[in-house]
């Protein structure tokens, strides 16, 4: 199930946490991979000497070099977009440019970038997109704006899935609640909030959203398309 040995592999959004996780899981498992990146640079190009991945860079803000990045990856067998990011506020005071944007990166790219991928990609190929627990429902206050662009990412994922179903090719979503890395370590402020709501009391690892991941991307999911797939320990079972 985890062999990817000469698939062809596009991570939007891969030099740090969950991202980074599923670059260094598809090369190991044999994957020619391509990642994209934006404002971190070194994560990036450490990454890339980590696992001989190739690293762009590509801001998923701009429509028109995301898409010029996709195409240019040329055959795709799987795409996972994991660029975003999360963004919490009063929704009174939240600056608008910052929603918007939110918006242009966590929406918007997700739709250009599936949209270029399924142009690129093989019959029977993959398109996982990284979302959220927000998307279903509103843990935490001060998520309105995020939680509003997650519900949007599953409309997206359930579409594709639709549109491109007849040449074999599957469209999910990720789900993950709190996941230990440097924009929400295990051990920071709102851990001990966060875990009084799950059923395990613990961030999960960056590697068990990977593998989740790889698993949706092998041959034994070719029948799982349209869904959102949750690994968040259990909040607000």
């Amino acid at each position: 199930m985890n062999d990817f040995s000469g698939r062809s592999v596009m991570v939007l959004g891969g030099s740090r946490g969950i991202g980074a996780a599923i670059v260094r899981h598809f090369t190991a498992a044999g994957a020619k991979v391509c990642f994209s990146y934006s404002g971190s640079p070194d994560a990036a190009a450490a990454v890339a000497a980590e696992t001989g991945a190739t690293a762009v860079k590509a801001d998923s803000a701009n429509r028109d070099e995301l898409i010029a990045a996709v195409a240019a990856t040329g055959a795709l067998d799987i795409m996972v977009i994991n660029a975003g990011v999360g963004i919490m506020g009063d929704p009174l005071t939240i600056d608008p440019d910052v929603v918007d944007r939110l918006i242009d990166i966590n929406v918007r790219a997700v739709y250009f970038a599936g949209v270029e991928a399924g142009r690129q990609m093989h019959d029977n190929g993959r398109i996982i997109i990284i979302g959220s627990i927000s998307g279903d429902r509103a843990p935490w206050p001060g998520g309105t704006a995020y939680g509003m662009s997650k519900s949007a990412v599953q409309g997206i994922g359930r579409g594709l899935a639709r549109d491109f179903g007849a040449r074999g090719i599957t469209v999910n979503v990720v789900q993950p609640g709190p996941v230990d890395t440097d924009m929400n370590p295990a051990n920071g402020p709102m851990a001990k909030m966060m875990h009084s709501g799950m059923a395990i009391k613990r961030h999960a690892t960056a590697d068990e959203v990977a593998s989740l991941v790889l698993y949706l991307a092998s041959p034994a999911a070719a029948m799982i398309t349209g869904t959102t797939q949750t690994i968040d320990g259990g909040v607000g079972i």
